[in-house]
C-alpha cells in the first residue's frame, strides 16, 4: 500500500477487514505479515513472536526522547464469527456504504488497530519528537481467551514491557447519548472471568420410567431461580463515579433516577425502570452468571444421574470466586455443587493519573464531550497486562450519531463504523501519544 496510507484510515480499515481472522481458528498470520510490511517500509523496527506459527503477535517500537515512560498501544486482530448471521453486505469486503465502513471487526477491533497504526505511521512520517517510546503490540486470540496473544507475551516475554505504566486498548471513548448530552466512557477497569460449573445429582433410570425431582428437574429449578433473582448489589468505585458524574450533568428527574442506582435499596428497581439502558448498567453493579452450556445424558432413553450447566460468571473488582459461589449458593440452595473452571483476576484499583489528559483530548475534539470512567462488563487483554503493573485505558474514541446503537452492533450482523468516527479516533490517539507521562 502507499506510504501515506495513514492519511486515509478508512482505506486502511477496509484492507484489514478483508483478512478473515475469525477466531477460531484465527489465522492471523496473513494480517500480521501485511501490517509488518507497512511498518518496516516506514522504517519502524518490528519483531514477531508466536506460540503457534499461525497465531503470531507483532511488536513495533517507535523511539521517543525518554522524558516519559513508554506507552503501550495494544489491540487484537482476530474477530468473532459471522456464522448464523444475515448481513446486508458481505462481512469481509470492507464495503463503504453511506459513509459507513461495513464488515466484521469494523468496531471490535480492527478500527482500533487502524487508529493506532495510522497514528504511529503519521508520527514516524512527520518525524515527531515524542516524550517516550511508543510500543505497538498487535495480538492474536483475544476473542478466545488470549492464550496465544497477550497471555503468552506477558508470561514469556515480560521484558518487552519494561517501564510501561500506561496502555491504550479497547474499549471506550465512544459516544453515549443521554438526554441530548454526549458522554464518552473511558474504560479504566473491568470485571473478572469466573467460569463455573454447576452439578446437580439425582437417581438414574430408564427413560420409559419418569423420575420426579431428578437431576434434570433440579437443573430446571436452578435455572428458573437464576432467571428470576439477581445476585446482590455491589457499588464499586468506578460505577459510583460514573453515575454520579452523569447525574450531576443531567440534573432534574434523570439525575435523581441515576442516583438511585447507587442506593442498594433501590438499585434493582431503578434498573428495571431504565429498561434497555438498565440492561447496560446492570452488570456494573452485580456479579453475574449466564447459563451457556448444558450436559445431561448422551442417550435419549437414559435418565442421567448428573445434570451439569456451565455458567459464564463475571465478578466485580474486589470480589473473589468464593464470594461468587456463596452468592450463587444462597439463591439456588445447598444441593448444587459448584466448581470454578477458570478465574482470570481483573486489574487492581485503577490508576487514574492519565484519565484527565485523555478526557481533555476528547473535549478538544468535541467541546460538548463529557468524559466518564467506565467499568467494562466483559474482559479484554488489559487483564494480562495488569499483571505487569500496566494500567490500560479503553480509549478508541468514536463520535457516533445519536441513532447508532453501539452496543447492539458489536459482534452482530451489519457491524459497521461511520468514517467520521474512525477519523475522530485516529486524531485522538495521535494527540494522546504526544502527551504521555
Amino acid at each position: 500500500m502507499a506510504s501515506d496510507i495513514y492519511k486515509r484510515p478508512a482505506e486502511l480499515l477496509q484492507r484489514l477487514i478483508q483478512f478473515d481472522t475469525t477466531n477460531p481458528p484465527g489465522n492471523e498470520k496473513a494480517i500480521i505479515a501485511f501490517i509488518n510490511q507497512l511498518l518496516t517500509d516506514a522504517g519502524i523496527p518490528t519483531q514477531i513472536l508466536a506460540k503457534d506459527p499461525n497465531r503470531p503477535n507483532l511488536i513495533a517500537r517507535l523511539r521517543g526522547r525518554g522524558d516519559a515512560s513508554p506507552l503501550l498501544l495494544q489491540g487484537h486482530v482476530d474477530v468473532v464469527t459471522t456464522e448464523g448471521q444475515t448481513w446486508q453486505h458481505p462481512p469481509f469486503e470492507g464495503t463503504i456504504i453511506d459513509n459507513y465502513i461495513w464488515g466484521r471487526g469494523a468496531l471490535d477491533m480492527k478500527s482500533g488497530v487502524t487508529m493506532m497504526l495510522a497514528a504511529l505511521l503519521r508520527a514516524k512520517a512527520e518525524n515527531l519528537s515524542l516524550p517516550g517510546d511508543i510500543i505497538l503490540v498487535l495480538l492474536s486470540d483475544e476473542e478466545a481467551g488470549g492464550n496465544m496473544g497477550a497471555k503468552f507475551l506477558v508470561e514469556e516475554h515480560p521484558d518487552l514491557f519494561a517501564g510501561v505504566k500506561f496502555a491504550i486498548g479497547e474499549f471506550g471513548g465512544f459516544t453515549l447519548h443521554v438526554n441530548n448530552r454526549r458522554f464518552y466512557p473511558i474504560q479504566v477497569a473491568e470485571k473478572q472471568i469466573c467460569w463455573t460449573r454447576a452439578i446437580l445429582r439425582g437417581p438414574a433410570g430408564h427413560g420409559s420410567m419418569p423420575i420426579r425431582g431428578g437431576a434434570m428437574a433440579k437443573l430446571g429449578d436452578m435455572l428458573i431461580k437464576l432467571n428470576h433473582q439477581r445476585l446482590p448489589v455491589h457499588i464499586t468505585p468506578i460505577p459510583r463515579q460514573m453515575f454520579q458524574t452523569m447525574a450531576n450533568e443531567l440534573g432534574g428527574l434523570s439525575g435523581f433516577i441515576l442516583r438511585q442506582l447507587l442506593n442498594p435499596r433501590f438499585t434493582d428497581k431503578t434498573l428495571d425502570l431504565l429498561g434497555e439502558r438498565g440492561r447496560l448498567f446492570d452488570p456494573m453493579l452485580h456479579n453475574t452468571a449466564s447459563p451457556t452450556i448444558l450436559h445431561g445424558s448422551d442417550k435419549i432413553n437414559v435418565i442421567p444421574s448428573e445434570a451439569i450447566v456451565e455458567l459464564d460468571g463475571r465478578i466485580l473488582p474486589g470480589q473473589t470466586p468464593d464470594d461468587f459461589i456463596r452468592e450463587l449458593q444462597h439463591i439456588v440452595g445447598p444441593d448444587v455443587e459448584f466448581q470454578v473452571l477458570r478465574h482470570d483476576p481483573g486489574p487492581p484499583e485503577p490508576d487514574m493519573t492519565w484519565f484527565s489528559t485523555l478526557g481533555n483530548i476528547l473535549r478538544e475534539l468535541d467541546p460538548e464531550a463529557i468524559p466518564l470512567p467506565l467499568l467494562q462488563n466483559g474482559v479484554t487483554d488489559a487483564r494480562f497486562f495488569a499483571r505487569l503493573g500496566i494500567q490500560t485505558y479503553g480509549f478508541l474514541p468514536m463520535k457516533l450519531p445519536p441513532d447508532f446503537n453501539f452496543g447492539a452492533t458489536i459482534h452482530a450482523a451489519d457491524e459497521r463504523i461511520p468514517i467520521e468516527a474512525l477519523d475522530f479516533g485516529t486524531e485522538a490517539i495521535f494527540r494522546a501519544i504526544q502527551q504521555t507521562q
